[in-house]
Protein backbone atom coordinates (compact mmCIF):
# COMPACT_ATOMS: atom_id res chain seq x y z
CA UNK A 1 0.00 0.00 0.00
CA UNK A 2 1.33 3.35 -0.86
CA UNK A 3 2.74 5.90 2.26
CA UNK A 4 -0.26 8.36 1.33
CA UNK A 5 -2.33 5.62 1.94
CA UNK A 6 -1.19 4.24 5.19
CA UNK A 7 -0.87 7.64 6.37
CA UNK A 8 -4.26 8.48 5.88
CA UNK A 9 -5.07 5.62 8.14
CA UNK A 10 -2.89 6.66 11.15
CA UNK A 11 -5.65 7.89 13.10
CA UNK A 12 -7.37 4.17 13.33
CA UNK A 13 -4.14 2.40 13.85
CA UNK A 14 -2.92 4.70 16.74
CA UNK A 15 -6.40 4.29 18.39
CA UNK A 16 -5.70 0.37 17.67
CA UNK A 17 -2.67 0.91 19.12
CA UNK A 18 -3.89 2.17 22.63
CA UNK A 19 -6.86 0.12 22.97
CA UNK A 20 -4.75 -2.90 22.62
CA UNK A 21 -1.50 -2.31 24.12
CA UNK A 22 -2.09 0.41 26.90
CA UNK A 23 -4.30 0.14 30.46
CA UNK A 24 -3.89 1.80 33.34
CA UNK A 25 -0.71 -0.72 34.13
CA UNK A 26 1.05 -0.36 30.83
CA UNK A 27 1.73 2.86 29.33
CA UNK A 28 3.56 3.74 26.11
CA UNK A 29 5.72 6.64 24.98
CA UNK A 30 5.62 8.53 22.24
CA UNK A 31 8.68 6.59 20.81
CA UNK A 32 7.42 3.59 21.71
CA UNK A 33 4.07 4.84 19.80
CA UNK A 34 6.20 5.47 16.83
CA UNK A 35 7.43 2.08 17.03
CA UNK A 36 4.37 0.28 17.15
CA UNK A 37 2.94 2.42 14.01
CA UNK A 38 6.08 1.73 11.97
CA UNK A 39 5.02 -2.00 12.11
CA UNK A 40 2.10 -1.23 10.37
CA UNK A 41 4.30 0.67 7.82
CA UNK A 42 3.64 4.04 8.93
CA UNK A 43 5.96 6.92 9.65
CA UNK A 44 5.17 9.70 11.90
CA UNK A 45 6.60 12.67 13.30
CA UNK A 46 6.96 13.39 17.63
CA UNK A 47 4.85 16.36 16.78
CA UNK A 48 2.33 14.98 14.78
CA UNK A 49 1.51 12.11 17.59
CA UNK A 50 0.82 14.62 19.78
CA UNK A 51 -1.34 16.40 17.53
CA UNK A 52 -3.38 12.94 16.94
CA UNK A 53 -3.53 11.93 20.10
CA UNK A 54 -5.00 15.17 21.04
CA UNK A 55 -7.90 14.46 18.86
CA UNK A 56 -8.88 11.30 19.47
CA UNK A 57 -9.17 12.79 23.15
CA UNK A 58 -11.54 15.05 21.75
CA UNK A 59 -13.37 11.87 19.41
CA UNK A 60 -14.24 10.79 23.11
CA UNK A 61 -10.95 8.20 23.74
CA UNK A 62 -10.07 8.65 27.11
CA UNK A 63 -6.17 9.48 26.84
CA UNK A 64 -4.62 9.66 30.50
CA UNK A 65 -0.50 10.44 31.06
CA UNK A 66 1.57 9.30 33.45
CA UNK A 67 4.93 10.80 34.71
CA UNK A 68 7.81 8.58 35.56
CA UNK A 69 11.55 9.00 33.84
CA UNK A 70 8.96 10.04 30.65
CA UNK A 71 5.65 10.56 29.81
CA UNK A 72 3.90 7.64 29.21
CA UNK A 73 0.10 7.66 27.12
CA UNK A 74 -2.34 4.87 28.11
CA UNK A 75 -6.17 4.77 27.71
CA UNK A 76 -7.96 5.09 31.31
CA UNK A 77 -11.96 4.53 31.20
CA UNK A 78 -13.40 1.75 28.31
CA UNK A 79 -17.11 0.57 27.74
CA UNK A 80 -15.98 -2.35 30.01
CA UNK A 81 -13.83 -2.40 32.56
CA UNK A 82 -12.10 -6.03 33.28
CA UNK A 83 -13.83 -6.57 36.76
CA UNK A 84 -17.12 -6.13 34.55
CA UNK A 85 -16.34 -8.53 32.29
CA UNK A 86 -14.78 -10.97 34.90
CA UNK A 87 -19.13 -11.20 35.86
CA UNK A 88 -19.88 -11.46 32.03
CA UNK A 89 -17.24 -14.50 32.31
CA UNK A 90 -18.92 -16.12 34.68
CA UNK A 91 -22.27 -15.95 33.38
CA UNK A 92 -20.53 -17.55 30.19
CA UNK A 93 -19.33 -20.45 32.04
CA UNK A 94 -22.31 -21.07 34.20
CA UNK A 95 -24.55 -21.48 31.44
CA UNK A 96 -25.25 -25.11 30.39
CA UNK A 97 -27.02 -24.03 27.02
CA UNK A 98 -23.76 -22.33 26.04
CA UNK A 99 -21.89 -25.01 24.60
CA UNK A 100 -18.06 -25.45 25.58
CA UNK A 101 -16.95 -24.29 21.95
CA UNK A 102 -18.89 -21.18 22.06
CA UNK A 103 -18.48 -20.58 25.31
CA UNK A 104 -14.57 -20.29 24.38
CA UNK A 105 -15.76 -17.93 21.54
CA UNK A 106 -17.35 -15.43 23.47
CA UNK A 107 -14.94 -15.54 26.33
CA UNK A 108 -12.41 -14.37 23.62
CA UNK A 109 -14.82 -12.15 21.96
CA UNK A 110 -15.03 -10.11 25.69
CA UNK A 111 -11.53 -10.03 25.91
CA UNK A 112 -10.78 -7.94 23.04
CA UNK A 113 -13.25 -5.55 24.53
CA UNK A 114 -9.74 -5.03 26.98
CA UNK A 115 -6.14 -4.03 26.31
CA UNK A 116 -3.71 -7.32 25.69
CA UNK A 117 -2.33 -7.26 29.00
CA UNK A 118 -5.33 -7.25 30.84
CA UNK A 119 -6.79 -9.57 28.36
CA UNK A 120 -4.48 -12.21 29.04
CA UNK A 121 -5.37 -11.73 33.08
CA UNK A 122 -8.95 -11.96 32.25
CA UNK A 123 -8.15 -15.74 30.28
CA UNK A 124 -5.49 -17.03 33.19
CA UNK A 125 -9.09 -16.74 35.65
CA UNK A 126 -11.26 -18.34 32.77
CA UNK A 127 -11.64 -22.09 32.82
CA UNK A 128 -14.08 -23.93 31.26
CA UNK A 129 -14.95 -26.79 34.21
CA UNK A 130 -16.76 -30.05 33.53
CA UNK A 131 -20.02 -28.83 34.69
CA UNK A 132 -22.37 -30.52 32.10
CA UNK A 133 -22.72 -28.24 28.60
CA UNK A 134 -25.12 -28.26 25.85
CA UNK A 135 -23.54 -30.30 22.41
CA UNK A 136 -26.34 -28.20 20.42
CA UNK A 137 -24.11 -25.91 18.78
CA UNK A 138 -27.94 -24.46 16.69
CA UNK A 139 -29.01 -23.04 20.59
CA UNK A 140 -28.14 -19.45 19.83
CA UNK A 141 -30.26 -19.67 16.18
CA UNK A 142 -32.98 -21.36 18.35
CA UNK A 143 -33.41 -18.10 20.38
CA UNK A 144 -33.42 -16.19 17.78
CA UNK A 145 -36.02 -17.60 16.16
CA UNK A 146 -37.85 -18.02 18.81
CA UNK A 147 -37.45 -14.31 19.96
CA UNK A 148 -38.53 -13.22 16.38
CA UNK A 149 -41.43 -15.68 16.77
CA UNK A 150 -43.19 -13.92 19.80
CA UNK A 151 -42.11 -10.83 18.35
CA UNK A 152 -43.70 -11.50 15.40
CA UNK A 153 -46.81 -13.00 17.23
CA UNK A 154 -46.64 -16.34 15.20
CA UNK A 155 -47.12 -19.70 16.05
CA UNK A 156 -43.95 -22.41 15.60
CA UNK A 157 -43.18 -25.88 15.13
CA UNK A 158 -40.45 -27.91 15.79
CA UNK A 159 -38.81 -31.38 16.30
CA UNK A 160 -38.10 -32.36 20.04
CA UNK A 161 -35.58 -35.19 21.23
CA UNK A 162 -35.16 -37.13 24.10
CA UNK A 163 -32.63 -39.13 25.71
CA UNK A 164 -32.26 -43.00 25.43
CA UNK A 165 -30.13 -45.99 26.67
CA UNK A 166 -28.85 -47.78 23.92
CA UNK A 167 -26.78 -51.31 25.53
CA UNK A 168 -26.65 -52.41 21.26
CA UNK A 169 -22.58 -51.48 21.20
CA UNK A 170 -22.13 -51.68 25.01
CA UNK A 171 -23.54 -48.66 27.20
CA UNK A 172 -24.52 -45.42 25.86
CA UNK A 173 -26.77 -42.71 25.48
CA UNK A 174 -28.22 -41.59 22.55
CA UNK A 175 -30.49 -38.85 21.42
CA UNK A 176 -33.68 -39.95 19.84
CA UNK A 177 -36.82 -37.61 18.47
CA UNK A 178 -40.46 -37.53 20.40
CA UNK A 179 -43.79 -38.58 19.24
CA UNK A 180 -41.69 -40.30 16.17
CA UNK A 181 -40.04 -37.27 14.83
CA UNK A 182 -43.37 -35.65 14.33
CA UNK A 183 -43.15 -31.82 14.65
CA UNK A 184 -44.36 -29.88 17.90
CA UNK A 185 -46.76 -26.98 16.95
CA UNK A 186 -47.40 -24.49 19.62
CA UNK A 187 -47.30 -20.87 20.33
CA UNK A 188 -44.29 -19.24 22.13
CA UNK A 189 -44.75 -16.61 24.91
CA UNK A 190 -41.74 -16.68 26.66
CA UNK A 191 -38.15 -17.75 27.24
CA UNK A 192 -37.39 -18.55 30.42
CA UNK A 193 -33.14 -18.80 31.74
CA UNK A 194 -33.74 -21.19 34.32
CA UNK A 195 -31.05 -23.77 36.42
CA UNK A 196 -28.66 -23.07 33.62
CA UNK A 197 -30.84 -23.88 30.85
CA UNK A 198 -33.17 -21.85 28.06
CA UNK A 199 -36.71 -22.87 28.05
CA UNK A 200 -39.49 -22.09 25.56
CA UNK A 201 -42.96 -21.11 27.54
CA UNK A 202 -45.77 -22.12 24.91
CA UNK A 203 -49.35 -22.69 24.87
CA UNK A 204 -50.26 -25.95 23.39
CA UNK A 205 -53.86 -25.84 21.59
CA UNK A 206 -53.94 -29.40 21.61
CA UNK A 207 -53.95 -29.65 25.20
CA UNK A 208 -55.07 -26.53 26.25
CA UNK A 209 -52.53 -25.94 28.58
CA UNK A 210 -48.57 -23.92 29.34
CA UNK A 211 -46.05 -26.18 28.52
CA UNK A 212 -41.90 -25.79 28.48
CA UNK A 213 -39.52 -27.20 26.40
CA UNK A 214 -35.29 -26.96 26.58
CA UNK A 215 -34.69 -24.92 24.02
CA UNK A 216 -31.26 -27.08 23.33
CA UNK A 217 -33.49 -29.95 22.76
CA UNK A 218 -35.48 -28.08 20.02
CA UNK A 219 -34.36 -28.67 16.30
CA UNK A 220 -35.54 -28.02 12.56
CA UNK A 221 -37.58 -24.49 14.37
CA UNK A 222 -39.97 -22.96 11.78
CA UNK A 223 -41.62 -20.14 12.21
CA UNK A 224 -45.38 -20.66 10.45
CA UNK A 225 -47.96 -18.30 9.26
CA UNK A 226 -50.71 -18.96 11.65
CA UNK A 227 -50.78 -16.11 14.20
CA UNK A 228 -49.96 -17.48 18.23
CA UNK A 229 -53.37 -18.29 20.81
CA UNK A 230 -53.76 -18.88 23.78
CA UNK A 231 -53.23 -15.28 25.16
CA UNK A 232 -56.32 -15.69 27.45
CA UNK A 233 -54.04 -18.20 29.12
CA UNK A 234 -51.02 -16.55 29.39
CA UNK A 235 -52.68 -13.30 30.41
CA UNK A 236 -53.03 -14.64 33.59
CA UNK A 237 -49.76 -16.32 33.76
CA UNK A 238 -46.95 -16.01 35.98
CA UNK A 239 -43.50 -16.75 34.52
CA UNK A 240 -41.43 -16.65 37.52
CA UNK A 241 -43.88 -18.65 39.56
CA UNK A 242 -43.80 -21.17 36.95
CA UNK A 243 -40.12 -21.57 37.04
CA UNK A 244 -40.08 -21.38 41.11
CA UNK A 245 -42.54 -24.35 40.69
CA UNK A 246 -40.58 -26.44 37.65
CA UNK A 247 -36.77 -26.09 38.18
CA UNK A 248 -34.79 -25.95 41.13
CA UNK A 249 -30.91 -25.57 42.43
CA UNK A 250 -29.16 -27.80 43.75
CA UNK A 251 -26.44 -26.48 47.13
CA UNK A 252 -24.83 -28.03 49.96
CA UNK A 253 -21.98 -30.42 50.56
CA UNK A 254 -20.42 -32.08 47.08
CA UNK A 255 -19.75 -35.72 47.19
CA UNK A 256 -19.57 -38.75 44.69
CA UNK A 257 -22.67 -40.94 45.31
CA UNK A 258 -22.94 -44.07 43.27
CA UNK A 259 -26.99 -44.23 41.74
CA UNK A 260 -28.64 -47.29 41.11
CA UNK A 261 -31.20 -46.23 37.95
CA UNK A 262 -33.69 -48.22 35.80
CA UNK A 263 -33.38 -47.86 32.36
CA UNK A 264 -36.47 -45.86 31.92
CA UNK A 265 -35.05 -43.22 33.60
CA UNK A 266 -32.27 -42.30 31.34
CA UNK A 267 -33.24 -39.23 30.39
CA UNK A 268 -33.82 -37.76 33.29
CA UNK A 269 -30.17 -39.05 34.04
CA UNK A 270 -28.66 -37.02 31.12
CA UNK A 271 -30.54 -34.50 31.52
CA UNK A 272 -29.42 -34.04 34.99
CA UNK A 273 -25.32 -34.66 34.54
CA UNK A 274 -25.17 -34.89 30.71
CA UNK A 275 -25.03 -37.83 28.07
CA UNK A 276 -21.24 -38.39 28.27
CA UNK A 277 -21.40 -40.13 31.62
CA UNK A 278 -20.11 -43.35 32.09
CA UNK A 279 -22.86 -45.70 32.88
CA UNK A 280 -22.41 -49.51 33.78
CA UNK A 281 -25.04 -52.20 32.98
CA UNK A 282 -26.61 -53.39 36.41
CA UNK A 283 -28.42 -55.89 34.88
CA UNK A 284 -31.71 -56.57 32.11
CA UNK A 285 -33.53 -53.26 33.65
CA UNK A 286 -31.06 -50.86 35.36
CA UNK A 287 -27.86 -49.43 34.81
CA UNK A 288 -25.64 -47.60 37.99
CA UNK A 289 -23.42 -44.07 37.48
CA UNK A 290 -21.04 -42.58 39.71
CA UNK A 291 -21.37 -38.67 39.97
CA UNK A 292 -20.75 -35.81 42.04
CA UNK A 293 -23.58 -34.34 43.78
CA UNK A 294 -24.48 -31.70 46.25
CA UNK A 295 -25.62 -33.54 49.53
CA UNK A 296 -28.30 -31.21 49.71
CA UNK A 297 -32.35 -31.38 50.53
CA UNK A 298 -33.17 -30.38 47.60
CA UNK A 299 -30.81 -33.72 46.08
CA UNK A 300 -32.31 -35.99 48.44
CA UNK A 301 -36.06 -34.73 47.05
CA UNK A 302 -35.02 -35.26 43.90
CA UNK A 303 -34.34 -38.73 44.71
CA UNK A 304 -37.72 -39.29 46.35
CA UNK A 305 -39.30 -37.52 43.91
CA UNK A 306 -38.10 -40.26 40.81
CA UNK A 307 -40.12 -42.99 42.91
CA UNK A 308 -37.78 -45.19 43.07
CA UNK A 309 -36.36 -44.61 39.55
CA UNK A 310 -33.28 -43.96 41.03
CA UNK A 311 -31.92 -45.34 44.43
CA UNK A 312 -28.47 -44.02 46.41
CA UNK A 313 -26.56 -47.26 46.85
CA UNK A 314 -23.11 -45.18 47.83
CA UNK A 315 -21.31 -43.77 49.88
CA UNK A 316 -22.92 -45.07 53.35
CA UNK A 317 -23.78 -41.37 54.47
CA UNK A 318 -25.48 -40.48 51.71
CA UNK A 319 -27.79 -43.09 52.78
CA UNK A 320 -28.35 -42.39 55.60
CA UNK A 321 -28.59 -38.93 55.45
CA UNK A 322 -31.64 -39.91 52.75
CA UNK A 323 -32.95 -42.08 55.46
CA UNK A 324 -33.15 -39.88 57.84
CA UNK A 325 -34.75 -37.42 55.37
CA UNK A 326 -37.71 -39.98 54.70
CA UNK A 327 -38.44 -40.34 58.37
CA UNK A 328 -38.25 -36.33 58.90
CA UNK A 329 -41.34 -36.06 56.85
CA UNK A 330 -43.41 -39.29 58.42
CA UNK A 331 -45.59 -38.61 61.48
Amino acid sequence: MARSSMQKQKLLYLQKIMLQKTDESHGLTISEIKSELEGYGIKAERKSLYDDLEILQSFGLDICTVRTSTVKYYIGNRDFQTPELKLLVDAIQSSKFITRKKSLELIDKLGRLVSENESTQLRREVYVTNRVKTVNEHIYYNVDKLHNAISENKKISFRYFKWELDYTNGAKIIKTARKGGEPYRVSPWALCWDDENYYLIAFDSNAGMIKHYRVDKMEEIRLLKEERDGSEKYRDFNPARYAKSVFSMFGGEECEVKLLVDNDFIGVIADRFGSDIFIVKHDEHSFTINVNVMLSPQFYAWVFGLGGGVRIIAPEKAIMEFKDKIMQCAP
